[in-house]
């Protein structure tokens, strides 16, 4: 089979079209100019069956109870618990932002998410405190990135869709990496606000500290709710995503009360709108994937990095190497629908275990959000700040170093990130 349809892709992505119809375009461009008509019909089928999937349920379910929870006010006694025990350091307001992006990564498992909720909060705040407005956007961006990393996680469930692994044990790797992000990044915003003498509030004294804990109570509930039942067998990773929409909604309705029956069809429809997207893009993306199976460039990938070289660290280099680069411009749904099928079994064979081949996978491609040139977290932190995206990027250089750092001591030290895995039966 021809490989034009990957010069079609690459052509249409860089051309700027939505990359779910470069992905789909592409093979069927490719397959109408040659004369293996019927393989339109296998593709429709296939992108027609990427989407029929029980586990994908999981994506639209979790993009729901985000959605209630931000709308629901949740976000803000997030921020006030973060405020209460982080706010009187050097740089508090930093590192309350990177604290409540911790806290909302159970619960949204979205960087974009975190991004826009938080950042309208903080970065107008921070602002007013006498941040920099670039640095403002950049802490909210770049602490975004644990929202796919701490579970729950949609590129997870994504992958373990595609790659045949547990989601439960994905989730459990993402743990130890996601607080590891959180912490070096507390440490280097401290290093920063004292250098630039940044200001620092109020010490919360423990009265108020303890009345911040119990507000925010019902929301630190959820992700013990959904890890609880997850790890121990009570529910699936599906239905533990109808538990967390079903929760986010109850708390809504009679916890915080912030939310009118007429909001109620507004959320819907977001939700609606976001969970067409992702799993559209999963459909174009199994589509592809399968072009690339059929054609045999997934074996020729595979054997140029096996002929590569036949030391595993220097293999577990170069794919970071190449993962980050993918990352820059390719969003890591996308990224992992296609480059994992055509990486994984190549490492796997080479004595990677699963899960740490994909929670490598999963923190590169999740970094990319907020890498220049077109890291999406990166974009959406500019337009919140309303800051140009260019003086944004030179303010996550320190940031994105130390994301660096944790991935290459997860890469190298498999032990961290498959220390609960192990501990729970997983791995």
């Amino acid at each position: 089979m021809s490989l034009s349809f990957v010069w079609l892709f690459v052509i249409l992505f860089v051309s700027g079209a939505p990359i779910a119809f470069a992905l789909i375009a592409g093979p069927a461009i490719g397959v109408s100019l040659s004369s293996e008509q019927g393989l339109i019909r296998v593709l429709v089928s296939r992108l027609y069956n990427g989407i029929d999937s029980y586990p994908l349920l999981a994506v639209p379910l979790f993009l729901l109870a985000g959605e209630t929870m931000n709308a629901s006010g949740v976000t803000g006694t997030l921020v006030r618990l973060a405020q209460s025990f982080f706010g009187h350091f050097r740089g508090g307001l930093a590192q309350v932002n990177i604290a409540a992006s911790i806290l909302f990564a159970g619960m949204s498992g979205s960087a974009v998410a975190d991004t826009s909720a938080l950042g309208r909060i903080l970065v107008p705040g921070m602002r007013d405190e006498g941040y920099p407005t670039p640095f403002a956007a950049a802490v909210t961006a770049a602490s975004s990135v644990i929202g796919p990393i701490i579970p729950p996680s949609g590129i997870m469930i994504i992958y373990a869709f595609v790659m045949n692994v547990s989601v439960g044990g994905l989730f459990a790797a993402g743990i130890v990496p996601g607080l590891m992000m959180g912490g070096a990044m507390m440490l280097v915003t401290g290093l920063i606000a004292r250098k630039r003498n940044y200001p620092k509030g109020d010490r919360a004294d423990w009265k108020q500290r303890v009345a911040s804990a119990r507000a925010a109570m019902p929301a630190l509930a959820t992700p013990a709710i959904l890890l609880g039942g997850i790890f121990s067998g009570i529910f699936t990773p599906t239905e533990a995503a109808a538990v967390a929409a079903a929760y986010a909604i109850l708390l809504a309705a009679f916890g915080t009360r912030q939310i009118k029956a007429t909001d109620i069809a507004g959320i819907f429809i977001r939700t609606a709108r976001q969970a067409s997207v992702v799993l559209f893009l999963v459909g174009a993306s199994v589509s592809f994937s399968w072009m690339l199976t059929t054609s045999g460039m997934g074996d020729v990938i595979a054997s140029t990095l096996a002929n590569a070289s036949d030391e595993r660290l220097k293999l577990l280099f170069a794919l970071n190497l190449i993962l980050l680069i993918v990352g820059m411009f390719l969003d890591a749904g996308p990224a992992i629908l296609i480059l994992g099928p055509a990486l994984g079994p190549v490492f796997v064979a080479i004595g990677v275990e699963p899960l740490h081949f994909a929670i490598i996978m999963c923190v590169n491609l999740t970094v990319g959000l907020t890498t220049p040139p077109i890291g999406l977290a990166l974009f959406v932190a500019s337009t919140v700040a309303d800051e140009a995206p260019e003086r944004v990027a030179t303010e996550l250089a320190p940031f994105l170093a130390t994301h660096i750092l944790i991935i290459i001591l997860i890469t190298f030290i498999p032990a961290i990130p498959l220390a609960i895995p192990r501990a729970l039966g997983f791995a």
